[in-house]
C-alpha cells in the first residue's frame, strides 16, 4: 500500500521538543491526602484522622478515591488498556510509523551527521517497522539528508587532523559506523603516505619531551607504540622514531626491530 507523505518537509525544519513520537504514558495524578483538611460542615475529608458522620450518614476517608479509581480502571478496560498519554487523552489515533521514523531521524540529524546504518539501528531500537524505516531512510538519501560518502570524507578530515589517526585506524572507525567499504576506500585514499608520515613526525615531536630520561629502548617502544595505536604501519613508526631519537643524539645504529 502506498503511503502519501509530504516529503517536502524533509528538507526544512527540525523536530522540536514538543514533537514526541513515542512519549511515555503519564501516571494518573492523585491528590496527596495530607494536603486536604477537614470541612467545617462535618463531612469526612482526607487527612482528618478518620471518618466523620454528616447528615446521619458515614463514609470512609478513602471511599471517594476508591470509587474514582474503579471508574478509571473500567474506562481503561473498555478502550483496551490505553495509557494516559497526551495523544490518548485527546482521543487521537496512534501516530503513523512513517511519521514516527521521520521525526526520530530529524532529531538525530540535528547538529550531527549520521550514517544510514546508525539511523537504521536507532529506528530498529525504537521498534519502527522495517518497511516504514526503509521508506524514510531511502527518501532521506534522495534529498541529501543522509550521505555516507560525505560523512566518510568529513570523518577522515576531522580525525586525521584532530587526533592524528592514520588510514588504517580511520577505516576501522568508519566500518564500525556502517559505511560501505567502497566509500571508506575513497575517503581514506585522500591521505597519501607522505601526509601520513608528516603527521607521524609531528606526533612524535610532541611526545618526545615526555620520554626524556628513559633509556633508549624504552623510548623507542613508547613512541612507536603510540603511533601503532593510531594506525600507523610498523615500518613507518620505527623509521620516524629512530630519526627523532638520532636528532636528539641517541645512537640507533644497533637498535633492531626487536626492541619494538
Amino acid at each position: 500500500m502506498t503511503r502519501r507523505t509530504d516529503w517536502a518537509e524533509y528538507t526544512s525544519g527540525s523536530a522540536g521538543p514538543g514533537d514526541d513520537a513515542y512519549g511515555a504514558a503519564a501516571a494518573p495524578y492523585e491528590t496527596d491526602p495530607s494536603a486536604v483538611g477537614p470541612r467545617e460542615d462535618g463531612v469526612a475529608r482526607h487527612g482528618d484522622g478518620g471518618a466523620r458522620q454528616g447528615g446521619g450518614r458515614g463514609r470512609g476517608a478513602g471511599g471517594g478515591r476508591g470509587r474514582r479509581r474503579r471508574e478509571r480502571a473500567e474506562s481503561s478496560a473498555e478502550d483496551g488498556g490505553a495509557t494516559s498519554s497526551s495523544r490518548a487523552e485527546k482521543g487521537e489515533p496512534p501516530r503513523d510509523p512513517v511519521e514516527q521514523a521521520r521525526a526520530i531521524c530529524l532529531r538525530l540529524l540535528t547538529g550531527t551527521p549520521r550514517t544510514r546504518r546508525q539511523l537504521a539501528d536507532a529506528l530498529r531500537k525504537r521498534e519502527i517497522p522495517d518497511e516504514a524505516a526503509e521508506e524514510v531512510l531511502s527518501r532521506f538519501e534522495e534529498v541529501g539528508l543522509i550521505n555516507d560518502g560525505a560523512f566518510a570524507d568529513a570523518w577522515v578530515e576531522s580525525r586525521h587532523h584532530g587526533r592524528g589517526l592514520a588510514r588504517r585506524a580511520l577505516a576501522r572507525e568508519l566500518r564500525t559506523k556502517g559505511v560501505d567499504a567502497t566509500l571508506i576506500d575513497a575517503a581514506v585514499s585522500r591521505l597519501d603516505t607522505e601526509q601520513e608520515e608528516e603527521t607521524a613526525r609531528d606526533l612524535v615531536a610532541r611526545k618526545l619531551r615526555a620520554t626524556r630520561g628513559l633509556d633508549r629502548d624504552k623510548r623507542l617502544r613508547r613512541l612507536a607504540g603510540m603511533l601503532a595505536r593510531k594506525g600507523y604501519p610498523e615500518g613507518m613508526s620505527l623509521r620516524v622514531v629512530r630519526q627523532a631519537l638520532e636528532e636528539e643524539g641517541e645512537d640507533t645504529e644497533y637498535l633492531g626491530d626487536e626492541a619494538f
